[in-house]
């Protein structure tokens, strides 16, 4: 186990350094002129502007620029906005956005779970019945219809028919965040719903369960002691990727009720060449979910112990 936690951990440190040093060369390649707003091409001059992108050390070679990001790295220098939040440090400008996402996210995540393993179960148990058909519609339909249009009639029914706030706002953080949270656990709930039932049904029927019924179980034993358990396993793997990407926020989701999270803030830097954020985010998103998916295989184990993340000849 500790060889290969050691091994995993080396590999997503590799994993994340390649991911970032493409992205910084590529943001690189991008013309100087995308560094100065509007106003400032029109009012400095060409000495004006090589000036400042030499003090910014954006006239030296890719190579050179990228050991100096490594070495800003090494000491937990992620450098300034340069357009968000200009001259404001890259950490603190993330930071007053994660734990406003990381909120929204683990309710979010904490209601679609409970919900979508219960029903789930509930479907499994009683197949082809009402309440599998109705889940059945339910995930038909929040699979075939855009977000955009679901999030659209339940801000439509939240607002107009319960009376709640339809944009976010801090003077009423506990009203105003009901939308949104229901959005997010939306599609959510439907995809625990559907990979449940399908693992549940999965298990039902196989033999070990058949030769339980003939020993004489009752169904409830059956379905939590056997069922849910060996059901669960698979979707374990990702419940730790689930809550650590929380922390990313939801593009549609947040720019939609104006919450001001992590998830427009991505698309916003790189609309606005803010290279440091783009960087920082990037580095971000790709150690979450490496980690995530690390966690992931760790908790398979604890669940179920004979699955082993060692190798043995030429199984792992």
């Amino acid at each position: 186990m500790i060889k290969y936690t050691i091994k995993r951990l080396l590999q997503s440190l590799l994993t994340i350094l390649i991911v970032v040093s493409i992205v910084f060369l590529l943001m690189r390649m991008l013309p100087t002129d995308y560094y100065f707003t509007p106003e400032e091409l029109d009012r400095l001059s060409e000495q004006e502007k090589n000036d400042r992108l030499a003090a910014a050390g954006l006239l030296d070679d890719p190579i050179t620029q990228l050991l100096r990001f490594y070495q800003q790295l090494l000491r937990f220098d992620l450098g300034t906005s340069r357009r968000i939040q200009t001259g404001v440090p890259v950490a603190e400008v993330i930071a007053s956005k994660v734990a406003i996402s990381l909120k929204f996210g683990s309710i979010s995540l904490v209601i679609s779970l409970f919900l979508g393993v219960v029903i789930g179960i509930l479907q499994a148990r009683y197949k082809d019945g009402i309440v599998d058909h109705v889940g059945t519609a339910y995930t038909v339909f929040v699979n075939a219809v855009p977000h955009l249009i679901s999030y659209s009639l339940l801000l439509i029914f939240g607002s107009r028919v319960l009376g709640l706030p339809s944009m976010y706002s801090i003077r009423d953080p506990i009203r105003s965040a009901i939308l949104p949270i229901a959005c997010l656990a939306l599609g959510s709930t439907a995809g625990y719903m559907l990979w449940t039932r399908r693992y549940m049904v999965d298990e039902l029927n196989k033999d070990y369960i058949k030769l339980a019924k003939i020993k004489g179980l009752s169904t409830r034993e059956i379905m939590f002691r056997h069922v849910l358990k060996n059901a669960f396993v698979p979707l374990a793997q990702y419940l730790p990727s689930s809550f650590l990407l929380t922390i990313t926020g939801s593009l549609l989701a947040e720019r939609f009720f104006s919450v001001p999270g992590m998830g427009p803030l991505l698309a916003d830097s790189i609309s606005r060449y803010d290279t440091n954020i783009v960087q920082a985010l990037v580095m971000i998103y790709a150690g979450l979910g490496i980690i995530g998916v690390f966690l992931g295989d760790v908790l398979m184990t604890i669940i179920d112990p004979r699955i082993s993340l060692t190798e043995k000849g030429d199984a792992r």
